[in-house]
């Protein structure tokens, strides 16, 4: 029987800000313009809230506080074995809400960072689809968004 690959355990951030979100777009060398909030894979023996912390900070720059969680989300190649789970926790920025455009992330693979409105999103490419939705809060968000095939 051959092995199969656990899924990827990741955190993402919704942090809002003057009534915008922050998103970032983490494919290296613009491959893909998708935005989606920070955050990114948990590492063993830490906390995921100190997992997303670290993660908000390598990407962007800024410090939050990471409040309670607010949607589960997974993602998967059909035709692969990559599987992934997110959880989006609630944040507050902790100081400045500035976005220093020069900041460069750990890996190297942020390559867009913004705050957008909620009209403003509904220009961009994001996942998942239910990020508008759970982001400000509407009566319907789901608290968990079925798995559904990755896009780049």
């Amino acid at each position: 029987m051959p092995q199969s690959t656990p899924p990827r355990l990741a955190v993402r951030a919704i942090i809002m800000h003057q009534d915008r979100l922050l998103l970032v777009n983490a494919w290296p060398e613009g491959k893909s313009d998708l935005m989606c909030a920070p955050g990114g894979g948990v590492e063993r023996g830490s906390a995921l809230p100190d997992n997303l912390a670290r993660e908000v900070f390598e990407e962007t720059g800024l410090r939050i506080e990471v409040g309670a969680p607010c949607l589960v989300n997974e993602f998967h190649d059909p035709d692969g074995s990559f599987h992934q789970v997110d959880v989006y926790f609630r944040c507050t920025l902790i100081g400045e809400a500035t976005l220093d455009h020069s900041w460069l992330d750990v890996d190297a693979i942020v390559t867009d960072r913004r705050w957008v409105s909620r009209a403003e999103m509904r220009t961009l490419r994001v996942k998942p689809d239910s990020l508008s939705a759970v982001a400000w809060q509407d009566a319907d968000a789901p608290m968990y968004d079925p798995l559904e095939p990755i896009i780049a």
